[in-house]
């Protein structure tokens, strides 16, 4: 069976989203869901993240981003379509 074809998306997490977890919170999450990609800390408080993968998985992840870890309080996503990059696996950076 061929792999399924590999789309890429790339989120903008605003609210409580710095030093709650959420980046381990992603990774452990696109992870789980065989995603590369990345996600890090912004200067302004927010926080990117990037994803590429099967669409199914990341419609399932960017659901999982808006939902956030335990502490954290997730206010805004704002989510586009990105080029797919292959990353390897999924880093914080």
């Amino acid at each position: 069976m061929p792999p399924a074809p590999k789309s890429a998306r790339r989120w903008i997490v605003q609210g409580r989203v710095q030093g709650v977890g959420y980046r381990y919170f992603a990774q452990h999450a696109a992870t789980s869901l065989n995603l590369n990609g990345y996600v890090l800390n912004l200067p302004d408080g927010n926080v990117e993240v990037y994803a590429a993968g099967p669409p199914d998985a990341l419609s399932e992840f960017a659901g999982m981003l808006r939902r956030g870890p335990r502490f954290s309080a997730v206010r805004h996503v704002e989510e586009q379509e990105a080029e797919v990059q292959n990353h390897g696996s999924f880093h914080i950076r």
